[in-house]
């Protein structure tokens, strides 16, 4: 079990976005308060975080959510520290605790070594696309999940035994690189436009090693039984439907337990489909039946 030392820092930078009386969302649902904040926690690996929770006291399950991976060192420089800021505010209005590291090697890049960011080494890079290492480059991210949840429950700062991991594009894949260990805190895994090596050279559905990708992801299907919610859009040209299709059969054909749904094409590029507020409409209800069923 993971074990860390030194404090937590937490910084607000917005108060709370629901009214203080009681709100209702379309589904009937009672909406909380949210505060937003900027954490650095003290992990092996130290690790800034947005989070968003509900304003009441209590301890909230815990939601993580990853972000994509950029390829390019001077575009992690400038990263945003949360991309789907409306989504996370989505789950935290509904009592759970949304905590969305920043990747490793991002921020600020050291100006001696392009792949250096504020905190650490960028280690989650494929390698060459000829023999790209997609499985440890999803495992990677999938360590740092598992320190966040080590932490956040060891510390009872989030219930125990109750965490769901979200990911979208590379934080969707370490999500399912993280389903193959299934840890027992992890009740239920989604994910948005997951993979890895799509556009290559930026050209649109060119994707380094499509087969050894979905290979991969059968890889991770063989130990992977956590429940997954999978979410993939048709004007995707990262991740196509056939390759999401075939990754999906992969997956499930070794023994994974996700459940695919294909959204209609959303704006000029599907693969940031999470990251806009437009959406959530779309998504959202198959959210709550999917976490419903997993509660």
């Amino acid at each position: 079990m993971h074990r860390s030392v030194g404090l937590l820092l937490a910084f607000p930078i917005l108060a709370a976005l629901a009214a203080p009386d009681i709100c209702r969302s379309a589904d009937n649902r009672t909406l909380s308060p949210v505060q937003e904040e900027i954490w650095a926690l003290p992990l092996i690996q130290p690790t800034i975080a947005y989070v968003a929770r509900p304003t009441r006291p209590g301890l909230f399950p815990l939601v993580v959510m990853n972000h994509g991976v950029s390829l390019d060192a001077q575009q992690r420089s400038f990263f945003p520290l949360v991309e789907f800021r409306d989504a996370a505010l989505w789950f935290a209005q509904r009592g759970y605790l949304v905590v969305a590291p920043m990747g490793s090697g991002y921020g600020a890049a050291a100006l001696d070594a392009s792949e250096h960011g504020l905190y650490g080494v960028f280690y989650s890079n494929i390698g060459n696309c000829d023999h790209p290492n997609f499985h440890d480059a999803g495992m990677a991210v999938a360590l740092l999940d598992s320190w966040i949840i080590d932490y956040m429950t060891e510390q009872k700062l989030a219930k125990p035994d109750g965490a769901i991991v979200i990911g979208q594009s590379a934080g969707g894949w370490a999500a399912i690189a993280l389903s193959s260990r299934n840890p027992a805190s992890v009740k239920a895994i989604i994910t948005f436009a997951a993979g890895r090596g799509g556009r290559v050279g930026g050209k649109p559905n060119n994707n380094c090693a499509p087969d050894q990708l979905v290979e991969a992801t059968g890889e991770f299907g063989r130990t992977a039984r956590v429940p997954m919610l999978w979410f993939y859009i048709e004007n995707d040209t990262f991740f196509g439907p056939a390759l999401s299709k075939r990754m999906h059969d992969a997956y499930t054909a070794a023994g994974g337990n996700a459940e695919y749904h294909l959204m209609p094409p959303f704006g000029s590029e599907g693969h940031f489909f999470i990251d806009s507020p437009d959406t959530i409409p779309q998504w959202s209800p198959l959210v709550a039946q999917f976490l419903d069923k997993h509660r």
